[in-house]
């Protein structure tokens, strides 16, 4: 069984949203602790890349169920993310084969999906493994260590997707049609939350 481990990106600032997004309620938990607990199903102790108001933020975590990792770099894009997680993993003392990078704010991300994002992989072999929707392929996205030196090189904004984007033939896909839903502006909580 390939090892697996589960990196969630949640250093951005919420400039859009004016608060931090990772605290806001869903499910009578925060979307972060929401996060977590999604990848605890799946792999023991998951990573959580902290930036913007990361004291707030590892005050919601519990440290016996995840690996804090802070990126004093968050400001500089969500690459420095990528690679602040990644570098935690290659860290570890038994490193993961592969990674699968997701975000606190798609709600509907759910420990089924993970485990089909692992299981397309072992049954394809490919080295990536992306959620499709909208038209799109994006995270949460598995990549086997084949694409860890790739992940590490980006910068700035660039993000995992540009990654899938470059390599259409070592590419898998899982239906996740509610992955279109993320969570940027106040708007978008209200609709989540039906408020509107």
């Amino acid at each position: 069984m390939t090892r697996t481990q589960i990196i969630i990106l949640a250093a951005g600032a919420s400039t859009r949203l004016g608060s931090p997004k990772q605290l806001l309620q869903w499910q009578g938990r925060s979307l972060l602790q929401h996060a977590v607990q999604t990848a605890a199903e799946v792999v023991p102790k998951p990573v959580v890349v902290l930036g913007a108001n990361a004291a707030q933020l590892e005050a919601e975590l519990d440290t016996t169920l995840v690996q804090i990792v802070h990126n004093p770099s968050w400001q500089e894009g969500i690459a420095s993310s990528i690679h602040a997680g990644l570098s935690a993993v290659l860290n570890q003392p038994s490193p993961a084969e592969q990674v699968i990078f997701m975000v606190c704010d798609q709600p509907y991300v759910s420990a089924d999906l993970l485990k089909e994002l692992i299981s397309e992989q072992q049954q394809t072999g490919k080295a990536i493994v992306a959620s499709a929707y909208a038209n799109t392929l994006g995270i949460p996205a598995l990549f086997t260590k084949t694409m860890f030196s790739q992940l590490i090189d980006l910068q700035g904004d660039m993000g995992a997707k540009k990654i899938i984007q470059q390599h259409p033939a070592g590419t898998s896909a899982v239906n996740f049609p509610l992955g279109n839903i993320d969570i940027d502006t106040t708007e978008e909580y209200r609709n989540l939350m039906g408020m509107s």
